[in-house]
């Protein structure tokens, strides 16, 4: 049975000008985007700071679906909405659909594509709704990829969040919001911050926004919680000096994963 990831939802944006519209606004190439070929991408502030983050598959039809984590999704329509001005396009929400994932042999139904971040995540869908098994959540804090609630809104620059090394940002496309600051971080390499994932040493439960503290100095904060692990965002420079001294997190002992796929 497929895993449907249900904290996900899908935006349509569809129309004449749906291609171009997203090309001016998001931080990755939209002309990458073709049947089976998806993206991984953000919205960010014009300090460049990332609102929303998504997938983008082309359904063949020529409408884009942006595969969004849900509890934004509204949020990211009516961001998307005050752009649009005369731009030939329509946005809305598709509830008939819902977004799925394999990583273990399992089929998929839908839209099937291989998941553009990483790919140990496996492959993707998009498909009517339907029921599917749970475990996506495990295999991503696994693979230590943060995506939706791990960033927030308006706090976490799109670099400090990893979207460089997960493919989510063209660096020689044109203008869109939040590039002029994106770009200068990544050419003076000012990006010192990573998001890790961070884990209780005795299963105790964490809490969002509780600072991370080694040898009495701040290395970090905690952005996201899932029971006992999560993500933090952490000076990575601070986090070297730690070494193997004890890391707190407001009373509670953790320990920080860098994974594989990020670049100091």
């Amino acid at each position: 049975m497929a895993h449907r990831i249900e904290d996900r939802a899908i935006v349509a944006v569809s129309g004449a000008d749906a291609h171009t519209f997203l090309q001016g606004l998001i931080t990755n190439d939209v002309d990458a985007v073709a049947p089976g070929a998806p993206i991984y991408a953000a919205l960010l502030t014009p300090q460049g700071k990332i609102l929303f983050d998504f997938l983008i598959a082309d359904d063949g039809t020529g409408a884009l679906l942006l595969d969004c984590w849900a509890p934004a999704r509204d949020a990211l329509i009516k961001r998307l909405s005050m752009y649009r001005l005369r731009a030939k396009v329509e946005i809305g929400a598709r509830d008939d659909l819902a977004a799925f994932a394999s990583w273990d042999g399992s089929s998929l139904p839908g839209l099937v594509f291989t998941d553009p971040r990483l790919p140990a995540l496996g492959k993707r869908s998009i498909a009517p709704s339907e029921d599917g098994s749970a475990g996506y959540l495990s295999h991503r804090l696994s693979l230590g990829v943060p995506e939706g609630r791990d960033f927030g809104s308006d706090k976490i620059f799109a670099l400090d969040a990893g979207l460089g090394e997960l493919h989510g940002v063209a660096f020689d496309k044109g203008c869109y919001v939040g590039q002029e600051l994106t770009a200068r971080m990544k050419h003076r390499g000012t990006a010192r911050k990573r998001i890790l994932v961070v884990e209780s040493t005795d299963k105790s439960a964490l809490t969002v926004g509780a600072e991370l503290r080694a040898s009495g100095h701040s290395i970090g904060e905690i952005v996201s919680v899932y029971d006992s692990s999560g993500f933090a965002l952490v000076r990575l420079d601070r986090l070297e000096e730690a070494g193997a001294t004890p890391i707190d997190a407001a009373g509670v002992m953790v320990r920080m994963t860098k994974p594989d796929w990020l670049s100091a």
